[in-house]
């Protein structure tokens, strides 16, 4: 998966916006204003940020080398995927799975404005 690619899937999903908050180089996807993705643009291979609960972040580090220990300020459960390194299939899911995370975790009063889009 290229990195227009990624962005068009994450962008597709209801309610997500892109920013550039640090720089020019690292793009962000949020879910009515939680970061779900980032995705630094001067890396190479392309590498995303993604978070994920803490069993499958474990789970999916032992079972795939495109997939580490990610990092984004001190929270933790952030996978770094390397996308050369897994199917688009699997890009994909792990896409679906940050975003419902995160979905999951917001306030009554912001699903429902969720669901209103």
């Amino acid at each position: 998966m290229n990195v227009e690619e990624y962005r068009d899937y994450c962008i597709s999903k209801k309610g997500v916006t892109e920013s550039f908050p640090f720089n020019e180089t690292t793009l962000v996807f949020k879910v009515m204003g939680k970061m779900f993705a980032l995705c630094g643009l001067d890396n190479v291979p392309l590498r995303v940020n993604l978070k994920c609960d803490p069993e499958r972040a474990i789970a999916l580090r032992e079972e795939h080398d495109g997939i580490i220990e990610g990092w984004h300020m001190s929270k933790k459960h952030w996978n770094t995927v390397y996308l050369d390194k897994i199917s688009k299939d699997l890009t994909k899911e792990l896409i679906d799975h940050s975003y419902n995370l995160v979905v999951s975790k917001l306030t009554k009063k912001v699903k429902a404005e969720l669901e209103a889009l």
